[in-house]
């Protein structure tokens, strides 16, 4: 850590090339006495990613960036709010703080925390901006997280752990057993230390997978933010043996969209097939990663188009955790009748189910993007491909 990128000088070139790209700065020359091109650049994009990510760093006076890769790993401001919602009690130790941004939302619902992270460098930068963010009940410790457990005998409320998922040697890795540290390896140590665990899990982890690598699963939460799954939160109370419940959230502006079920449920659930009626809808992306295909046709009472196509269907409208739109015509997919049905140049345009791709559609029935049309080429219930033309739901 550079202490002298804080001062004015830095500071000041920092602030004022936020919006130039790095070949610019660089064919500047820009190099101040303290500081050279490349550790300024490095400050302005980490800085510039955390503008939406992170807007409390962002707007903090002297906050210090790591690397633009320790600003891509962390968790956003909208994420680690959600986390600290799930926790309470008088301890919480994190196993590998990263950036810290986790832990800072923690400190709010926990009395004491513990900030572990292994390279040295990123615990004294996080040291520094908890500072300068005026938070005081955190610990920085540059250390293994795991190897803290194992010299200790100390008890916490909470443990909370997000393995890297990368791996010198296989690159990007999906399974818990791959990540560093390996959790299902280090579940006996961490279950000796805290009876509440939680994990943080890339959302391409299959959920299958985790629960068959884990034990004493709690609670499985699906978070999405503006319909885009962000992470899976992986809650394991000791000696726990109920039913697993899966809650996903879709958190936008507007809204928070919510839907919870039990994992059980959907395996047993039976969902009613039929054809498109009033409204078509679409399970917001959270809930397409938990799995709550049939489970949710039956709590809300809705029918499914197809058992492999994931749109609903009701003559009434109601409130879905997901998109609601009008239906105006369902067309049976066929070059020759869609065009003649359907005139309009342009289109948005989902698949659900079908054999071809968006792009295929667009390039075979010349369509552009955008408009107020929304397309679905799917499949119904008597496995006949077609094309639900819908509009938004005023």
């Amino acid at each position: 850590m550079n202490n002298t990128i804080l001062n004015i000088e830095n500071q000041t070139i920092i602030k004022n090339y936020l919006n130039f790209n790095s070949s610019e700065f660089l064919l500047k020359g820009i190099a101040t006495a303290t500081a050279s091109s490349i550790e300024l650049i490095e400050q302005i994009e980490a800085k510039k990613r955390c503008e939406k990510k992170l807007p409390i760093w962002f707007s903090t006076h002297n906050i210090y960036y790591p690397n633009k890769l320790n600003i891509e790993q962390t968790s956003s401001e909208i994420t680690a709010q959600y986390k600290a919602e799930l926790v309470s009690g008088e301890t919480l130790i994190d196993l590998t703080g990263g950036f810290g941004v986790d832990c800072f939302y923690f400190s709010k619902r926990i009395k004491q925390v513990y900030h572990c992270e292994i390279n040295e460098n990123l615990s004294q930068i996080v040291r520094h901006n908890y500072l300068q963010l005026k938070v005081e009940n955190i610990s920085c410790i540059p250390e293994n997280g795991i190897k803290i457990l194992q010299q200790e005998n100390k008890l916490y409320n909470w443990i909370y752990i997000d393995a890297s998922r990368r791996d010198d040697i296989k690159g990007k890795v999906f399974l818990l057993k791959d990540c560093l540290p390996s959790v299902p390896e280090h579940l006996e140590l961490l279950f000796m230390h805290s009876k509440n665990i939680m994990i943080k899990t890339s959302p391409l982890l299959d959920i299958t997978s985790g629960i068959s690598e884990l034990k004493h699963v709690k609670t499985i939460h699906c978070v999405a933010v503006d319909n885009e799954v962000k992470e899976l939160l992986w809650i394991l109370e000791a000696d726990f043996k109920g039913e697993i419940e899966i809650k996903t959230i879709n958190i936008s502006k507007q809204t928070k969209q919510v839907f919870n079920f039990n994992l059980k449920d959907e395996s047993t659930a039976n969902a009613l097939i039929g054809n498109a009626l009033a409204y078509i809808y679409e399970p917001n992306s959270a809930i397409l990663k938990s799995g709550a295909f049939k489970i949710l046709a039956k709590k809300l009472n809705l029918f499914k188009l197809h058992k492999h196509s994931h749109l609903y269907t009701s003559s009434e409208l109601i409130e879905f955790p997901g998109r609601s739109l009008k239906i105006v015509n369902i067309i049976e997919y066929n070059k020759k009748k869609f065009k003649r049905e359907f005139t309009a140049e342009k289109a948005n345009v989902t698949t659900r189910n079908f054999p071809e791709t968006v792009q295929q559609i667009r390039k075979k029935l010349n369509l552009k993007d955008g408009g107020s049309n929304y397309l679905f080429f799917t499949t119904n219930c008597n496995n006949i491909k077609i094309v639900i033309v819908c509009k938004k739901v005023l």
